[in-house]
């Protein structure tokens, strides 16, 4: 295997790893996980998979849920805004 290819798999496990300590409610070492796996892509130069990004805040690195960890809306037929508990808001469009 090369470098490349071990850092995705480590960047896969850290995302699940922060996700299962998301659900246990131990934000904290979910938080630490996400940074990990971004430094990790930055280092080896592969991103970070679409989903993980998606789920992750940007500005504090927080793994958001939800219901939970962030508050989800559908805007009239052009994107989808989530916002953190931070304050910080993700725009992303959607197709119909």
């Amino acid at each position: 295997m090369n470098n490349a290819a071990i850092a995705e798999e480590r960047i896969d496990r850290l995302a699940e790893f922060a996700r299962a300590m998301a659900r246990a409610g131990e934000h904290d070492r979910a938080r630490e996980s996400v940074r990990l796996a971004r430094r990790i892509a930055e280092r080896h130069r592969c991103g970070v998979p679409r989903r993980f990004e998606r789920f992750t805040c940007d500005a504090c690195d927080a793994y958001l849920l939800p219901g939970r960890t962030a508050r989800v809306r559908l805007r009239e037929g052009s994107h989808v805004a989530v916002r953190c508990d931070c304050g910080a808001t993700a725009r992303y469009p959607y197709r119909e």
